[in-house]
């Protein structure tokens, strides 16, 4: 259950109606980097929460936070088209506002709200839920997460650089600031579980059981076999439990053989049969 308020979470002022602007804000609204993709990303991993009920409470309230955010941007996108021109003929008008170019707007926002916002990113393309992550193993979530603010904070920041209007300066350093808080929070989060410890994720599974020489080894796929020298290569892994180290990758499996297309499958007759190629492994029919 949600309860809600008309006041909006932080004040949200546009001096300067801008439309092309309030295109750009379509991103933060429903660009991967969005926050419709925060805001569902942690409410679905708060409803399926396992476990100790903190860490539900944590991400709901957070998730609940991302509809403000919402919310926010929405006002944001329309106060900068109001004023915005709604034909070709007011482009050419001499009003400052209504001279925008009209073809730097998302014509969405005349054509189909009426001067609103929508949930798409900048190039209109609606908002795909595939990005929203929730996989049930908390620790695995909270890199995500911290993935997800990171981007975010980013396009926030590009947001912040590419306006001259203070009202939209001023809401976006409360969103970077958020998204601070939030990259630090999922940190914690991480921390509480143990760091290092958490890993590899999911930790439930017994690293016996893994092809052990493989578990810390950087594959080099180079023509000459060099390795780029990182912390990735060499000493002790992050989680304790290994020693980095450069391996050239070689191919250790067989050449892969299918079995011959069925006879009734729409395949040609040639398909029917097959050789298999030296050294690979498979069924032959004749």
């Amino acid at each position: 259950m949600f309860f809600s308020t008309p006041r909006l979470q932080y004040p949200v002022r546009v001096d300067k109606p801008n439309p092309v602007f309030a295109r750009a804000l379509q991103q933060a609204i429903g660009g991967v980097e969005g926050e419709i993709r925060v805001m569902l990303q942690y409410l679905f991993q708060s409803w399926g929460a396992r476990g100790p009920m903190k860490y539900r409470d944590m991400l709901l309230n957070t998730g609940t936070e991302e509809i403000g955010h919402v919310e926010m941007l929405a006002t944001a996108v329309a106060l900068n088209l109001e004023g915005a021109p709604l034909s070709f003929q007011e482009q050419v008008s001499s009003d400052p506002i209504a001279g925008a170019v009209l073809n730097g707007m998302n014509l969405r926002h005349i054509l189909s709200t009426g001067l609103a916002a929508t949930p798409e990113n900048c190039n209109g393309v609606p908002f795909n839920a595939s990005h929203v992550y929730a996989s049930g193993n908390l620790a695995a979530d909270m890199y995500a997460n911290v993935a997800a603010e990171s981007t975010g904070r980013a396009l926030a920041v590009r947001l912040h650089g590419m306006t001259d209007d203070p009202g939209m300066k001023d809401m976006l350093s409360f969103l970077i600031a958020r998204d601070t808080m939030h990259q630090q929070q999922w940190l914690a989060v991480i921390e509480e579980l143990g760091g290092s410890d958490a890993l590899p994720i999911p930790n439930s599974f017994p690293q016996e059981q893994e092809k052990g020489e493989f578990a810390y080894a950087f594959f080099v796929h180079s023509a000459d076999g060099i390795s780029p020298e990182g912390r990735w290569t060499t000493g002790p892994s992050l989680d304790g439990k290994g020693q980095f180290e450069a391996m050239v990758s070689k191919p250790l499996g067989e050449v892969p053989q299918l079995a011959p297309a069925r006879p009734d499958g729409g395949a040609q007759t040639e398909q029917t049969t097959t050789t298999p190629p030296s050294g690979a492994m498979g069924t032959t029919a004749r």
